[in-house]
């Protein structure tokens, strides 16, 4: 299937989410009146229909939780008139430019990865200054953070406190409205359709995800042959429980032992044999020609200090056998690709080797994909990503939790694609759950399809 060529992609990554009630929530009282947590709010009135709602904050509150990780992360309850909660991702291979993520550092409490001095932030410095400010102004909300922690990359507050406070009050926002959140972020990042995005499985973990010798992180499997996001998710799973089935037989049962994201980790060496078995299971599940490949390389985990790639970086010491340079490592993509329906690459080269990426992008026709970090900046970033032909992906990160902001995201801003982990493990599936629940209230909604790159 031919496919648009992609300039260098440089998209963004939301990894942010949205957390569900617990079984049951607690109740608050606020003159009076009860208070609900608030999710999507998707309401029972048609979404064109505005609900007066209170729309300034009353208190902001944050605590330490647990991610899907077993560490620790921030989850953030803004209250107006109702209670809107967000939870914080982390990432396992995360590069130099990204935001700061505030961490206690004592290791005598979870290894050093507290979260405490984040939530104290929130709760001594963000909340009180948010108290009275409009949630219906996301952009103005946001700036407001940035100037109070006053840093490049959020290291005074934290970006974990500040993107925790900038989830809820986008929800917060929506609630405002009386509307849905992904309709609520069409119409402040002025989005023109709501397009259903295709979901990027990564059904195959290596690299910093999981105990394998598999030097590269993801091999996913994106299906852009389906005519809905829920035939996609069908797709997604038939093509998942097939590969379970291979991994087993070829391997045994423990190789199907799965990592952060849900995949499968076969202690395999070869990056190329990960690929032919995603080949091997998509033929077997019926779905050749619908089903295409993705990868998120993360070649930043395994840049040597000579500027080199070792791919069997996880086993220490090494002969070094498995070094390539960088331009070894392109011809290695370019092999894939030949060989391959490949139609993204994330994180190919280490984040500082422009001369590789665009020695890669130059020679062949996939998207490349790099990412970036509050609300506002990742709407900005987007936008400005599609202003300049990029595709944009909207990612969760491996620390998760059942915050499902992403899925809202991904509708909201028309992205075409979201990559979310594989369809196993609650904490993935909440946001593709979230899709269904989206794709079932807005009913004749376009999938995007073989367009993901510019839906």
């Amino acid at each position: 299937m031919a496919m648009a060529p992609a300039s260098l992609s440089k998209p963004f990554i939301s990894s942010k989410p949205q957390s569900f009630p617990s079984p049951t929530p607690p109740r608050f009282s606020l003159k009076y009146r009860p208070l609900t947590v608030r999710n999507s709010v998707a309401t029972s009135a048609p979404v064109s229909v505005a609900v007066s709602r209170e729309h300034k904050v009353k208190s902001v509150k944050a605590r330490q939780i647990i991610d899907s990780r077993g560490n620790p992360t921030v989850e953030v309850d803004l209250v107006t008139d109702d209670l809107f909660r967000s939870a914080v991702p982390s990432g396992a291979s995360t590069g130099i430019y990204e935001a700061l993520e505030l961490r206690d550092g004592d290791k005598s409490v979870y290894g050093g990865k507290g979260v405490l001095n984040a939530v104290k932030n929130i709760n001594e410095i963000l909340g009180p200054k948010l108290v009275g400010v409009d949630v219906r102004n996301q952009a103005e909300v946001d700036s407001l953070m940035l100037e109070i922690d006053g840093t490049p990359n959020k290291s005074k507050l934290g970006a974990n406190a500040i993107l925790g406070v900038s989830l809820s009050v986008c929800r917060a926002g929506a609630g405002a409205k009386g509307i849905p959140l992904y309709k609520h972020i069409q119409e402040i990042s002025s989005t023109k359709e709501l397009v259903m995005p295709v979901p990027a499985f990564n059904v195959i973990n290596g690299g910093s995800h999981a105990g394998n010798s598999l030097a590269m992180q993801e091999f996913m499997i994106l299906p852009v042959g389906a005519t809905s996001f829920a035939e996609a998710l069908c797709m997604g799973s038939e093509v998942y429980h097939m590969l379970k089935g291979i991994i087993k037989a070829k391997y045994g049962q423990d190789a199907c032992n799965v990592g952060d994201e849900g995949g499968f980790a076969p202690n395999v060496q070869d990056n190329r044999e990960g690929l032919v078995l995603l080949i091997d299971a998509i033929e077997k599940a019926g779905y050749t020609g619908k089903v295409k490949i993705g990868m998120d390389v993360a070649a930043s985990e395994f840049l040597t200090k000579d500027g080199k790639y070792d791919l069997n970086f996880k086993k220490q010491p090494n002969d070094g056998a498995h070094v390539l340079s960088a331009q070894s490592l392109c011809e290695l993509y370019q092999q894939f690709v030949n060989d391959f329906p490949i139609v993204s690459i994330e994180d190919p080269f280490d984040q500082d080797d422009w001369s590789s990426w665009t020695s890669l992008q130059s020679s062949v026709d996939i998207q490349l994909v790099n990412q970036i970090g509050t609300v506002t900046e990742s709407i900005r970033a987007a936008l400005d990503s599609k202003a300049a032909g990029w595709g944009v992906m909207v990612s969760h990160r491996s620390g998760e939790t059942e915050d499902n902001f992403i899925a809202d995201l991904s509708v909201g801003l028309a992205s075409g694609q979201i990559k979310t982990g594989a369809p196993c493990r609650s904490e993935r599936l909440a946001k593709y759950n979230q899709l269904l629940r989206i794709e079932e209230e807005l009913g004749d909604v376009r999938y995007a399809g073989v367009d993901f790159r510019s839906p």
